[in-house]
């Protein structure tokens, strides 16, 4: 016969870890929110950017300008810039973007080249260095909102690898938030920058709200600043060389601080949507022991009551 004390304790502590995995997933939704809100606080200078990178590309001939950042140069060793957590239960996040990265990396071992990890979180860090694979550099510890001084301190790691020769081009892979239930791990080339990729496009933003009680995400089709070219007859104070040659760093630094934004939104909608199931699985799992408990419970009542039928029909 089942214990029915080990049943009423394993019963308790379903009932508390469930309410551990609820908390972690209204916290998640709670940072998913805010990190919506730091896209879309920081559109409005991306996109101001945008118009004046675009502004000053129709003013100049990119081919024509010699600058380190948009310079092709024969490519011997690639910098794989590899975004993950710092934290699990999760669900795949981390193991799909670290996934992709070795893809990745195989990919260019066939064509001949060389490349170095640049890590940023704890879980791709640990995965690599036991694999014993090439790391460059390491950033731990971010805050899980993204700010725009972490991603500074990425570009200028990038930049002093690219710029120095010891890398001849950066690629990112990072997880694109698709929604709460999906994201996609992607490579992006970083450096050196394509002029074709500096055109402003539309963009989406998610909207994390609720509706009979659970969350939804709603996309919102977001249509780009139109880029207005800059008059024929403006005379720059500045050579606009030099101010593009300001500018593309910032850009860079945009750049991956979106992709920050993204993984940061994918990892949370991750953690959230694997605590909703642990949640649902404990409440699954109570309501199981509890009918095991009340079948043994029953099973002993019934058992006691036989014993005291059969001493009574003894003594008569």
């Amino acid at each position: 016969m089942p214990n029915l004390k080990a049943i009423r304790d394993r019963i308790k502590s379903v009932k508390n870890t469930r309410k551990i995995t609820e908390a972690m997933r209204l916290v998640a939704a709670a940072k998913v929110r805010r990190a919506q809100e730091q896209v879309i606080a920081t559109r409005p200078f991306a996109d101001r950017l945008a118009q004046v990178l675009y502004g000053l590309q129709s003013r100049l001939r990119f081919e024509d300008v010699d600058l380190p950042l948009l310079k092709q140069r024969e490519v011997s060793t690639v910098a794989i810039l590899v975004i993950s957590g710092d934290r699990g239960l999760c669900g795949g996040y981390n193991t799909n973007v670290i996934r992709r990265a070795e893809i990745r990396a195989k990919e260019l071992a066939a064509e001949g080249l060389n490349y170095q990890y640049v890590i940023v979180g704890r879980k791709a860090n640990q995965y690599f260095k036991r694999r014993e694979q090439p790391i460059e550099a390491t950033f731990t510890g971010l805050e899980q909102i993204p700010n725009a001084g972490e991603a500074s301190q990425i570009a200028d790691e990038l930049l002093s690898l690219f710029l120095s020769g010891k890398v001849d081009r950066v690629e990112l892979v990072y997880t694109r938030f698709v929604s709460l239930v999906s994201s996609r791990p992607v490579v992006q080339t970083l450096l050196p920058l394509d002029p074709q990729g500096l055109e402003s496009a539309d963009d989406e933003i998610f909207r994390l709200t609720t509706r009979g009680g659970d969350f939804e995400v709603q996309r919102e089709k977001v249509a780009a600043q139109p880029a207005e070219s800059f008059p024929q007859d403006m005379i720059f104070e500045q050579d606009p060389v030099q101010i593009l040659d300001a500018l593309l760093p910032l850009y860079l630094n945009n750049q991956i601080l979106r992709a920050l934004q993204e993984s940061a939104a994918s990892e949370l909608a991750a953690r959230m949507t694997a605590m909703n199931n642990a949640s649902d699985n404990a409440k699954e799992l109570a309501k199981s022991l509890n009918l095991t408990y009340n079948k043994a419970r029953q099973a002993a009542i019934t058992q006691e009551i036989l014993e005291v039928v059969s001493g009574a029909n003894a003594l008569g």
